[in-house]
């Protein structure tokens, strides 16, 4: 059965001169649908992925982007039309502050895409990122198959006025040996040292387009950390969009290109293992002799030796969560800041569960990961007091500041807070700031990237805390899947893209995770085991409603030579909120991808 687009309507059109698009507008053009939100790693690979296809079918295919917010600070206009600039975003997007197009469409992922044909119905959907192989090839499909009645040409996308700062959208900091500063310039794709008034320039370092080259001048695409390596005379740069790792040399702007392929991670590795490849790399620390990589693309902390580019897994399993315990075993999303303490211990800013997460390294007790302030990925706000109730939104920066308390970029609430460990408590330092990125000391003053005002502050840093701060809690605004108590059938729709299959020689490829907020939803079929199915049973004594959290990970592989044969990842994680009523289905289908 042939099913209808729905109409597309929302606040407002960004990237389109002020015009509202109808889908009725676009009959004959091949249309892809993007629900996407800013804060998602994945959903920012997306627009990556994206940006080729869109330029190959430029004449039939019309990308528009559905900005569907998962937090309260991303549904603001202001937050929004940054947004779209900050990432580079050259199609039109639909603002759906209120989840409208998010519920029409059935989404229940950031990111899902939606196909839809010349005609106006909708031939494919799918979740998650790694699918660009896979719309090319349907893109071509529906190319052959609609042949002369296509409309060529007549893009709707208008570029908006080019902003004119000397910083756009600079994202870290850290202090040269000559009391200068180095500031990752993201939107510039470029490096600025600053002098100590955080406005006069030194240097800029890298030319300002983006790209991935080597030398003087040298191309990055959205720088994020950096790192002081031991000696002075390098740096070591987070280069989040080419998923690499780049080395700075201070005297004369060397770039050189430490691990990374330019290439996104597509495979899950362990705790120990190594690999060639990155995942959007965001932040950097020097701790116990190493280079410390928050690699938020695949939810991992990576250690990485800068001399030879060896990349190992640190902590995390690449699982979106919030899980404490050994290294091995701990859930971390989109770890985007770090910082060291006084007596070893790795602080991170763990952006997408509001968390500031802690690690230590302790031979006698052995590594841990633990949690100082967060409940998860669907709980934020901006509270202060007790550290078990207090509440963060998005936070991006770290710093430890002269008595051991911790400094928290807070990104979304435009704050910045204090941790304390010997009180476990939180306080609010600085409020009515846009967008704070990274924190850094500096003397008696806190050094604060304004990431959205496109400069760099300065705060004094108090004596005490600041007053108490209650903001109130949010919780993650999403429709409610209504299913029965008991057993629930849960099933991944995967169809592999057209010249691929998936490799069963050696059993069923695909992994899948299977999780619940609070862990008392489930009565049995959490844990990891292969397959695209599972029999869950949901506990009729347990909570009335909660939040089932689903990872899954499958390999396609080109049709052909089986041993030889490229293969091709594709992964999504949902957090599916339920409410447990009598009658209701106890089936729950959720698509990876489905034509």
């Amino acid at each position: 059965m042939r099913v209808r687009a729905p109409e597309l309507r929302g606040r407002r059109w960004l990237n389109t001169g002020g015009e509202e698009l109808r889908l009725a507008d676009l009959r004959g053009k091949i249309v892809l649908l993007d629900f996407w939100t800013f804060c998602c790693v994945n959903c920012l690979h997306v627009l990556d992925e994206l940006r080729e296809l869109e330029q190959r079918h430029a004449d039939v295919l019309v990308v528009v982007g559905v900005h569907s917010p998962k937090f309260v600070h991303e549904a603001d206009p202001d937050a929004v039309e940054a947004a779209v600039e900050r990432y580079g975003v050259h199609h039109p997007v639909l603002d759906d502050p209120e989840l409208g197009m998010w519920d029409a469409y059935a989404a229940r992922a950031w990111p899902t895409l939606v196909v839809v044909d010349p005609g106006g119905y909708v031939v494919a959907r799918m979740a998650g990122e790694g699918h660009a192989h896979g719309l090319g090839v349907l893109v071509e499909e529906l190319i052959a198959e609609h042949g002369p009645a296509l409309r060529r040409g007549g893009a709707p996308y208008v570029a908006p006025p080019e902003p004119a700062t000397a910083l756009r959208f600079p994202g870290k900091v850290i202090a040269l040996p000559g009391g200068t500063f180095l500031v990752s310039d993201t939107a510039h794709h470029q490096l600025v040292e600053l002098e100590p008034d955080l406005v006069t320039e030194r240097r800029r370092i890298g030319t300002g387009e983006r790209g991935f080259v080597d030398g003087a001048p040298a191309r990055f695409s959205e720088p994020q950390g950096l790192v002081l390596l031991p000696g002075d005379v390098e740096v070591l740069v987070a280069d989040s969009v080419n998923h690499a790792l780049r080395s700075v040399r201070l005297a004369d702007g060397l770039v050189s290109t430490v691990a990374g392929t330019g290439s996104p991670l597509r495979v899950r590795v362990e705790v120990g293992d190594g690999a060639a490849e990155l995942s959007t790399p965001w932040d950097l620390a020097w701790w116990n002799g190493r280079a410390v990589v928050a690699m938020a693309g695949n939810h991992q902390l990576w250690s990485v030796d800068p001399r030879t580019g060896a990349a190992t897994v640190l902590a995390g399993t690449t699982n979106e969560g919030l899980r404490d315990g050994p290294p091995e075993d701990a859930f971390f999303a989109q770890p985007s800041g770090l910082a060291v303490s006084g007596d070893g211990t790795l602080w991170v800013a763990d952006a997408e569960t509001s968390a500031v997460r802690s690690v230590v390294d302790e031979p006698v007790v052995g590594a841990a990961v633990t949690t100082a302030v967060g409940l998860g990925l669907f709980d934020f706000g901006h509270r202060d007091g007790d550290a078990g109730q207090a509440l963060l939104q998005h936070p991006l920066g770290v710093a430890v500041l002269p008595d051991g308390s911790v400094a928290v970029a807070d990104t979304y609430n435009g704050a910045v807070r204090r941790y304390d460990p010997r009180t476990r408590t939180v306080r609010t330092l600085a409020r009515d700031l846009r967008e704070p990125s990274d924190v850094l000391v500096d003397g008696d003053t806190l050094l604060v990237v304004e990431s959205a005002a496109h400069r760099l502050v300065r705060i004094p840093i108090p004596a005490g805390a600041h007053a108490h701060h209650d903001g109130g809690a949010h919780s993650v605004r999403r429709t409610r899947t209504d299913v029965a108590p008991g057993p629930l059938a849960l099933r991944i729709a995967f169809t592999p893209p057209t010249g691929q299959h998936l490799d069963t020689r050696v059993g069923d490829p695909p992994s899948l995770t299977v999780a619940a907020s609070p862990p008392e939803l489930l009565a049995a079929g959490a844990g990891t085991s292969p397959g695209l199915r599972r029999d869950l049973v949901l506990a009729a004594d347990g909570p009335a409603e909660g939040v089932l959290q689903v990872s899954v990970a499958a390999a396609a592989c080109d049709d052909g030579d089986g041993v030889f044969a490229a293969c091709h990842r594709y992964q999504q994680d949902w957090g599916i909120p339920v409410r447990l009523v009598l009658g209701a289905t106890d089936e729950l289908e959720l698509d990876l991808r489905r034509t």
